[in-house]
Parts: C-alpha cells; structure tokens; sequence
C-alpha cells in the first residue's frame, strides 16, 4: 500500500474522530430526588354462582284415579245379574277412582322445594402497578419522567450537547 492512501485513510479516521467527539454526546448519571409508583386499576371479573331454592306445588296424578277405577269396575262387575251387573260395575269404577285419586294425591297440596343454581359475572377490580414517575435533577434543573422501574438514588442520562443556532 502506497504512502498516499495510507495518509487518506488516516486523514478520513481522523475527520470521523472529530466529528463524533464535536457532537457533543456523552453519558453522565442525574440525581433522583422523588420516585412515586403509578398504580392503574384493571378488571378481572368472575363469575359468582349461588344456590336458591324455589318452591314448587306438587303436581296432580291421574294414575291412582285410572287404576283405582279399573279395579273397582272390575269388583262391582263381580256383584250383582243382569243389568244390575252393569250398573255395579259403573258405581265400582266411579268409586274406585275416587278412591284411587284421594289415596295418590292426599299431599295435593303439599309445597316442595326444588334448587335453582344461579351464576353471574360480578367486578373484580385489582390495583396494578403500571411503573414509576421518577423526578430526577440534573445541572440545576428538575425533570420527570415515567420508568417501568425504581432507577435508586442516581439515573444513567445521555446528554448531547450542541450549539445554539
């Protein structure tokens, strides 16, 4: 390599070196004076679930009524000749249901209660630490900012450095 390039190169390292170092860009360390936490509020909502009970009336039944007149129909055709078999058989079956129905619905008016599961999403709000407002003072002056941490007593800065114009 020949002298002269040798000199450029060195020449254009050194134009770049005085470049960099006329900015004026450095780092220094601020001290903090005040360092607040910020909280904000967040919701996670859940879901709360209960159990009620309701009360219900108890249903009718035919069954007692169908069976009970079946058998007294049966019975009363048991008795009696001729039309008066027929006639037996009627008030067998009539009574028979009648009796049948008292015997299965004696609690007609009976209340029973039934469970009613009941679930719903209710508000769960938290606190939430969301980062720092940090007031720090460098050269006489106070600034504030917001950091996702407590920086402690001194803050790495970048200063720059440049002339009004």
């Amino acid at each position: 390599m020949n002298t002269r390039a040798m000199q450029s190169i060195v020449a254009a390292l050194g134009a770049a070196l005085a470049v960099t170092s006329s900015a004026g860009d450095f780092h220094d360390y601020a001290r903090v004076v005040d360092v607040a936490p910020r909280y904000e509020k967040v919701n996670y909502p859940k879901k709360e679930c209960y159990t009620e009970y309701e009360q219900v009336r108890q249903e009718r039944s035919v069954g007692g009524a169908i069976i009970g007149g079946v058998a007294g129909g049966l019975l009363g055709g048991q008795v009696g000749k001729g039309r008066g078999r027929t006639a037996a058989a009627a008030v067998g079956a009539i009574t028979g249901a009648i009796v049948g129905d008292r015997i299965d619905n004696d609690d007609y008016e009976r209340v029973v209660e039934r469970p009613v599961r009941t679930c719903r999403k209710v508000d769960n709000w938290e606190s939430r630490l969301s980062g720092y407002e940090v007031t720090y003072e460098y050269q006489g002056h106070t600034y504030t900012t917001v950091m996702p941490y407590d920086p402690g007593e001194r803050l790495p800065v970048n200063v720059s450095v440049s002339p009004r114009g």
